[in-house]
């Protein structure tokens, strides 16, 4: 959730970031006449209160004679205070869902506009030239006996596949390099549940314009995440921070679900948009003041892992209409994809500056022991989709891949080579 403090010093600000991210910035004077009845509705039931307690003590103090009729007044004012407190926790649910209506404000910066309007900041690395009509992931992962999806679809159904032998290895090898890295970087390694409480998904932002891509399992009322950003934010739910030696890094590893509602007709072939794949996220509590260099060290950590893997990428800053409603600023790596002739999404990582934190009461004392909201961050590092532009731009004549040195180790051939 936004400042509140914020909305009202700069309404106009708020309008703003509604406006660049196509948004409805009427929400704004909403979320303001609900945050006046709040305030009001609190002064009435503080002031009702008040005189009903100052009511009790006369009655004490009233003679024989006096203390009936004042009996009768204090329980008239004691209806009133249960009204004026009824009228208060309505105008609380009011706030509340006022206050959840309005996304994160966009960063300074960021461009306007929706997924088309992103801004190019760099180009890394050559894309490849071949000598013959390159394959698709799919075409490939199947003639070297790495990807499933016939199976996967009669097991699981549509968007469903199994990665098999060098497949499974590829992946289990991306994801060891990225946790390998991340712990030689700071952050402490998590498995999370991929189950979280209702709370725990709201917090994070995803069960507004993001709630159909959500499974929810309707007899627990716990829902799968699409990410292990969502565990990992509420790691610390409730809780004040020690951030007196720096941000608190977490890289979580986990499967992750996704309904993919509304993409049908979207990359349905392969596994670029699937309904399961596993991650390696990275996940930053540290001070708001600090966001900013710490979401460039996020992007920096990316651009390590997609060079060890030699694809060629660009570096977007995307626009705020396809922020989601978390993310104050966005960085996306796109790897090139040759049988597709453009880039695709590999890595996003996101400022969400104490938007977070705030639905999740995380705080940290500020120089002066005082409490203060957190901000948040969250980055990929690898994830199963890496292997379309791993396949792709590795592909050789013969139709066999060439294996990237930094992941050799973990799949023990440096070429794989067609089955059958």
């Amino acid at each position: 959730m936004i400042d509140l403090r914020l909305l009202r010093d700069d309404p106009e600000l708020v309008r703003a970031s509604q406006r660049a991210r196509g948004e409805d910035p009427a929400l704004v004077d909403a979320l303001l006449t609900a945050d006046s009845a709040r305030r009001s509705a609190i002064a009435t039931a503080d002031k009702l209160r008040a005189e009903h307690k100052a009511m009790g003590k006369q009655v004490g103090k009233a003679s024989k004679e006096e203390r009936p009729a004042l009996l009768e007044q204090a329980q008239q004012m004691s209806a009133e205070v249960k009204k004026a407190e009824t009228a208060q926790h309505a105008a609380e649910a009011e706030l509340q869902e006022a206050h959840r209506a309005i996304s994160n404000i966009v960063q300074d910066g960021a461009p306007a506009g929706g997924e088309d309007d992103f801004v190019l900041l760099e180009t890394v690395g050559d894309v490849p030239e071949f000598d013959f009509i390159p394959r698709d992931h799919l075409d490939l992962g199947e003639s070297l006996g790495v990807i499933d999806m016939e199976r996967g679809a009669k097991v699981s159904g549509s968007r469903f596949y199994f990665l098999t032998g060098y497949g499974a290895l590829l992946q289990l090898g991306l994801l060891q390099l990225a946790a390998q890295r991340a712990v030689a970087n700071g952050f402490t390694m998590m498995i999370p549940p991929v189950l979280v409480r209702p709370e725990i998904m709201a917090g994070t932002g995803f069960l507004g314009q993001h709630s159909a891509e959500v499974y929810h399992l309707e007899e627990d009322d716990l829902y799968l995440v699409g990410t292990s950003e969502v565990p990992l934010a509420g790691y610390h739910s409730g809780e004040i921070l020690d951030l007196g030696a720096g941000p608190k890094r977490y890289a979580g590893w986990s499967s992750c679900f996704r309904r993919e509602a509304g993409s049908y007709g979207k990359d349905t072939r392969g596994i670029i948009r699937v309904h399961q794949f596993d991650k390696v996220e990275m996940f930053v509590y540290c001070r708001p003041e600090d966001a900013d260099a710490e979401h460039q060290r996020l992007l920096a950590w990316e651009r390590d892992m997609l060079a060890a893997l030699d694809v060629p990428y660009r570096i977007i800053d995307v626009a705020a209409g396809d922020l989601g409603s978390s993310a104050a600023r966005k960085f996306d790596c796109e790897a090139w994809v040759p049988s597709q002739g453009t880039y695709r999404e590999l890595t996003s990582t996101s400022n969400c500056t104490t938007f977070q934190a705030r639905r999740l009461s995380v705080r940290y004392r500020d120089d002066n022991g005082k409490p203060q909201i957190a901000a948040t961050l969250n980055g990929t590092l690898a994830t199963t989709r890496w292997l379309v532009a791993l396949l792709e731009n590795h592909q050789q004549a013969d139709g066999s891949v060439r294996v990237p040195a930094a992941l050799v180790p973990f799949v023990g051939t440096d070429v794989l080579t067609p089955v059958g």
